[in-house]
């Protein structure tokens, strides 16, 4: 299973809560899903560039929405004097006919952050370092900062071979199918010259036991 079902829904309602809460009426389902998915992916394009770890959202009343931002560059997504903050939560609004309350939060640990994690090695790719000391050093970072496993997974023309290929790098343990287990996951990609290069990335942190 653990190969099979994306780590964090596993866990939903246990140890792991969704990144959208509101209510939907059955009528507007749909509609406030497709706009959750989108505004998620019009936030990461604004913010192209600075690595977004999470985007949470909640509907409140009057179909408001509040945006959460989870970085390691808090100062970069704020801009001078809240200038870039002002311009996205204008950019959301005009796109989206919506009002918006963004915020933004400091991711403090990056190194055990899945998403942060593989931004990095997919932006290290796309600049022709090797792929495999950056995967190493990516894990090593994040062992020495308490992770207790890292799983990551590359696949693509690596090294701009002929033939696609997977590999795989870990260390310490990866409790997959252990519900207790906090485990963050994320993809990313890296568009190289030879193609697009995949990356999954598994961060094992440790139990949490609940009442």
């Amino acid at each position: 299973m653990g190969h099979k079902v994306s780590p964090i829904a596993f866990r939903l309602g246990y140890i792991k809560t969704w990144r959208t809460t509101g209510y939907y009426s059955r009528k507007e389902y749909a509609e406030n899903v497709s706009a959750d998915i989108a505004v998620r992916l019009f936030v990461r394009e604004f913010l192209k560039g600075i690595a977004v770890a999470n985007v949470f959202l909640s509907h409140g009343s009057n179909r408001s929405i509040s945006v959460s931002i989870y970085t390691a560059k808090v100062a970069l997504v704020l801009g001078k004097d809240d200038e870039n903050l002002t311009k996205l939560t204008d950019a959301l609004t005009k796109r989206f006919g919506r009002g918006f309350q963004v915020e933004v939060k400091e991711v403090k640990k990056p190194e055990l952050s899945a998403s942060l994690v593989a931004d990095s090695i997919a932006r290290q790719i796309e600049k022709r370092m090797p792929y495999r000391r950056v995967v190493k050093n990516a894990i090593s970072r994040s062992m020495e900062k308490g992770a207790l496993g890292v799983k990551v997974i590359c696949a693509g023309r690596l090294n701009n071979a002929e033939i696609a290929r997977t590999e795989t790098y870990k260390e310490g343990s990866i409790p997959s199918l252990t519900i207790r287990a906090d485990i963050d996951y994320a993809t990313d990609r890296a568009e190289t010259a030879a193609g697009t290069t995949g990356i999954k990335v598994w961060i094992y942190k440790g139990d949490i036991y609940k009442k």
